[in-house]
């Protein structure tokens, strides 16, 4: 029994400050460099977008402190997947582990290289819009470079993630410092009646909001690994609030800048908004924007590499995953098979999307899961109170989290319907389809177990459990 316990604990290594960094730079990705435009042209006018994105940080905050209290309750890694297993049981947490593996977690990653691509691009075709092909091969290319690098070296990754933290944060400060000098100018004229045409519907706002939300992604990064942060009971709460307080911060005060500097026509037509920023107010140094904005995406694509292994991980450790998935490699220890098959799908992700239409879905099918999650969290609190809870939050909290995201999950689909959003809503329930014959009742193993011991042999990797 000793020698068992000795093989599966994994280290507590995960302080405060790398807490808030592997929330924060997972967060400040590409959206804030490429969201503006479409939350802008969508809600209509300067004024409501800044409400927008105040709303969804909020929005975010009052998520992130209902996920603190689950974290507390359920102190495993793996997420909403975790969450969902042990407060509604395995067919829907199955139905959530098939479409992130297949489709959410893929499409984060397709959606983040699109942008980092044609920030690399964007210098190169100043009066046209880049070549789609070009773009999608540039993406290509950066998801490929970064499963290589996850799937080498663990510290090497690390270490990428947090000179990219860096990187995007003086980025933003750039960005904001030079609106606030062009504000002490008297540059406020795209200020005035700054609430003119504004979009009331309930399609344009809840389009608004999924755009909006997408440059919050990550915010529940932290709960995927609670299993090794130190004092989960204050950490957890302590940096989901530093972090998303300053994430929510720099977002309005750079998109204050942005309008300060371009009009709203100007900053809708701009395929790449930190690129017209930057030649705006830098003139001849203007690419140094572009340079940022890809840094931030290429960061912001390694940590949710980083953080999507583990969910893998974790369903394949419940039997929820091909076996193949959950093992490591044996020298370098790094979860090889898992990255191999998220880029795998990526790649397939990335041939027929676009920015706008992935950003879309994705976010559809994340807040779906995010509603069943916190209907979770109200079963716990209404029915086990006696469950140790170190962080609690009110129980109005989830309540109006729950509204929102169902609000979030409605809007779209009863203002303008597309078919795409029936697609996809079969696709998470064909989850159930596959989850009878080959989870239930485990059929075909032996075609899978042939096929594991090759891709072990194959790809020189072992279960992982042991974390020394």
């Amino acid at each position: 029994m000793d020698e068992k316990t000795q093989k599966l604990s994994l280290k507590r290594e995960l302080g405060l400050v790398g807490a808030v960094s592997l929330i924060g730079g997972t967060m400040i990705g590409s959206g804030i460099f490429m969201s503006p435009q479409t939350v802008l042209s969508t809600i209509g006018s300067p004024g409501a977008s800044l409400v927008v994105w105040a709303c969804c940080g909020l929005l975010v905050i009052m998520a992130s402190f209902c996920y603190a209290e689950l974290g507390t309750v359920i102190r495993e890694s793996g997420g909403e997947y975790i969450y969902i297993l042990r407060t509604s049981g395995p067919v829907v947490a199955f139905m959530l582990i098939f479409s992130s593996v297949l489709f959410v977690r893929p499409a984060g990653v397709a959606g983040i290289a699109l942008s980092f691509a044609q920030y690399v691009v964007a210098p190169f075709y100043i009066d046209c819009p880049p070549p789609v092909l070009l773009v999608k091969c540039v993406a290509a290319a950066a998801i490929i470079t970064l499963a290589v690098v996850n799937c080498l070296n663990v510290r090497f990754s690390m270490s990428v993630q947090v000179f990219f933290m860096v990187a995007k944060v003086l980025a933003l400060a750039v960005i904001i410092i030079g609106g606030v000098v062009m504000l002490i100018k008297g540059h406020t004229e795209n200020f005035e009646d700054s609430f003119d045409n504004t979009n009331l519907g309930i399609n344009p706002i809840g389009i608004a909001f999924y755009q909006g939300l997408w440059s919050y992604d990550g915010w529940n990064n932290l709960n995927y690994v609670t299993e090794e942060l130190k004092r989960p009971e204050v950490n957890l709460p302590r940096a989901v609030v530093i972090a998303i307080s300053l994430v929510t911060g720099l977002y309005l005060l750079v998109n204050v800048s942005y309008l300060t500097v371009m009009t709203p026509k100007e900053l809708m037509s701009s395929s790449a908004v930190a690129v017209t920023w930057g030649n705006k107010v830098l003139g001849s140094w203007g690419w140094i924007m572009s340079v940022a904005a890809a840094l931030s995406a290429f960061g912001s694509l390694n940590g949710t590499f980083f953080s999507g292994g583990r969910v893998c991980f974790v369903a394949a450790r419940e039997g929820h995953m091909p076996d193949i998935l959950s093992m490591a490699h044996v020298r370098r220890l790094t979860p090889s098979p898992a990255l191999i098959f998220t880029t795998i799908v990526s790649l397939v992700v990335l041939i027929p999307g676009d920015f706008q239409s992935i950003v879309n879905f994705f976010s559809f099918t994340a807040w779906f899961f995010y509603a069943i999650t916190l209907s979770g969290l109200l079963y716990l609190k209404i029915k086990k109170p006696e469950l140790p809870r170190p962080y609690r939050v009110p129980i109005i909290l989830p309540i109006l989290v729950l509204i929102a995201a169902i609000f979030l999950v409605l809007a779209p689909i009863i203002d303008n319907p597309q078919i795409e959003y029936l697609y996809v809503t079969l696709f998470i329930f064909s989850g159930i389809i596959i989850y009878i014959p080959f989870i239930h009742y485990k059929l075909c193993p032996s075609l899978l177990t042939k096929l594991t011991v090759f891709l072990q042999l194959f790809l020189e990797v072992a279960p992982a459990e042991k974390n020394l």
